[in-house]
């Protein structure tokens, strides 16, 4: 086990959170609001650096990503572009003074509004927007440019926007091999690149199709493909390119890179989540939190909330539930609001639209509230230090 502390970044519609943990993960103490109040969708840090990113954006401010070299203390922003701040400021010489704006070309225009996710791919920074594309940075996110073979797709002109619009939400690299990488985008599927980002092959094949008919939602599996509504994806660790994805509707594992979907729903309480989490060790166990579905409030089943757990791959599931609210429970917990660290046992955490973070030493079989009252939490990660 790691002899130093945790970090939790936390990305809000306020700014963006760090909250501070000691080396056995407890005595959390809550820091920020940082990049001035913006809504910070992700953030992410470089394990060997410390150098955090914070990417987010609005109509106001226009999209861009936030970056600190020093743990927190100090930010700088990367603009992409504009927001009606630009416009105000632009025309009227006291509104300039009181924000503090001066000119500036911004690389991309009006192009998107905000940056919705982050990863990294060996030594790039990557960046999901909304509206959906993929930027590349290959000087730490001083400068970026657009990931022209995802932007240039055949299927381009047939991606439809999901409730909260046609986002690029979800980066997905390996490790050992950085030019392999998965994108998930809501809503237009699984995307997959061998070469870096040059080119683009779409994967949402489901590996059944004779099991998966029948369903009647407009986000459910039809035509021998997955529905297209990703809400979050990620790869366990190993060989062998095994993905996750909580889908809009069910739950689905891949285990040859996105080629093909096995549906893996079955024994838990709904077919609608948004966060799926993978074991940093264990390929077959992974954690989700099933919402009463889209049409009935997207809060936990019966108000009472639990985290549930497979140790097989998905083939059977187990809720838990102690330490998490049992009655009246409401909140709702968002695509990249669950989190966790590389320990024995693993951690893992998770912020709710209500502004409460919870966090388990035991890998979910008790649970903490390490900060209330935060405001609505859209994104957790951990930096190990």
């Amino acid at each position: 086990m790691a002899s130093e502390g945790l970090t939790i970044l936390v990305g809000t519609t306020k700014g963006a959170f760090l909250i501070d943990g000691g080396p056995d993960r407890s005595g959390w103490a809550v820091r920020g609001p940082f990049c001035d109040g913006w809504p910070i969708n992700h953030a992410i840090a470089d394990p060997e650096t410390g150098t955090i990113w914070a990417g987010g954006g609005g109509d106001w401010s226009g999209a861009g990503v936030w970056r600190s070299d020093d743990g927190g203390e100090s930010w700088q922003v990367t603009r992409l572009t504009r927001g009606t701040m630009d416009d105000w400021a632009e025309n009227d010489p006291e509104v300039a003074a009181l924000i503090g704006w001066s000119p500036a070309a911004l690389p991309f225009g009006t192009d998107f509004a905000q940056v919705w996710s982050l990863g990294q791919a060996g030594g790039t920074l990557l960046a999901g927007t909304k509206p959906a594309s993929l930027l590349s940075s290959r000087d730490g996110g001083a400068t970026w440019s657009r990931v022209e073979g995802l932007t240039n797709h055949p299927s381009a002109e047939s991606w439809n926007p999901g409730a909260a619009g046609l986002v690029l939400h979800t980066i997905v690299s390996d490790p050992a091999e950085p030019r392999k990488l998965w994108v998930a985008i809501s809503a237009a599927g699984v995307f997959a690149s061998e070469d870096g980002g040059a080119t683009w092959e779409r994967r949402n094949r489901l590996a059944n199709a004779a099991a998966c008919e029948g369903h009647d939602h407009p986000a459910g599996p039809r035509n021998g493909e997955t529905g297209h509504c990703v809400h979050n994806m990620m790869r366990a660790p190993g060989p062998g390119d095994i993905l996750y994805q909580q889908n809009h509707h069910g739950t689905w594992r891949s285990a040859d890179g996105g080629r093909s979907w096995e549906d893996i729903t079955a024994g838990l309480p709904s077919t609608f989540g948004f966060p799926i989490r993978v074991h940093p060790r264990d390929p077959d166990t992974l954690w989700t939190l099933p919402l009463n579905g889209d049409r009935n409030g997207r809060f936990p089943p019966g108000a009472a909330a639990a985290v549930w757990r497979s140790r097989d791959g998905g083939r059977s599931w187990h809720a838990l539930r102690e330490g998490l609210p049992q009655e009246g429970c409401y909140f709702t917990v968002l695509r990249q609001a669950m989190a966790g660290d590389t320990r024995d046992p693993a951690g893992l955490y998770f912020g709710t639209n209500s502004g409460s973070l919870f966090a388990s030493r035991d890998e979910g079989e008790s649970w903490d509230e390490i900060a209330r009252h935060l405001p609505t939490i859209l994104a957790v990660e951990v930096m190990e230090r």
